[in-house]
């Protein structure tokens, strides 16, 4: 019996680890000041709720991507200077359907290069869409 119980565990808890991973994924790599961050976002139904993440003190960056399915709507990076005031939007790219990805994910951005501020503080991006379907 006990023999069993492990099996059903380790065959439910694949099934569960499959299923959290199922859908489109956006894997973004964010560099600042040689320190470097990721950022996963899943299809979301309501862009607005979606958090920017604070990168190094010194800039924001919000990954969007919206729909449901096998091939979202659409997908929206934004950077941001994180000022005393507020963020200042620096930058702001849309990308549309159709997505192809392929085994390793589809490079969506390619290396992006953002330079804000009074000395042009550098933030560095890229993101990668992955288990997009045809």
């Amino acid at each position: 019996m006990p023999r069993f119980s492990i099996s059903a565990f380790f065959l439910a808890s694949l099934c569960c680890s499959t299923a959290s991973f199922s859908g489109p994924r956006l894997h973004c790599e964010l560099t600042y000041a040689g320190t470097t961050q990721t950022l996963e976002a899943t299809a979301v139904d309501d862009p607005y709720p979606v958090p920017s993440v604070d990168v190094g003190g010194r800039f924001r960056f919000k990954a969007v991507m919206v729909g449901r399915g096998a091939q979202p709507d659409y997908i929206k990076t934004y950077a941001y200077l994180d000022t005393n005031t507020q963020p200042v939007l620096v930058q702001q790219a849309n990308y549309y359907p159709p997505f192809v990805a392929g085994p390793q994910g589809q490079r969506l951005t390619g290396k992006q290069f953002v330079y804000a501020g009074p000395v042009e503080r550098e933030l560095q991006y890229e993101c990668v869409l992955r288990g997009v379907q045809p």
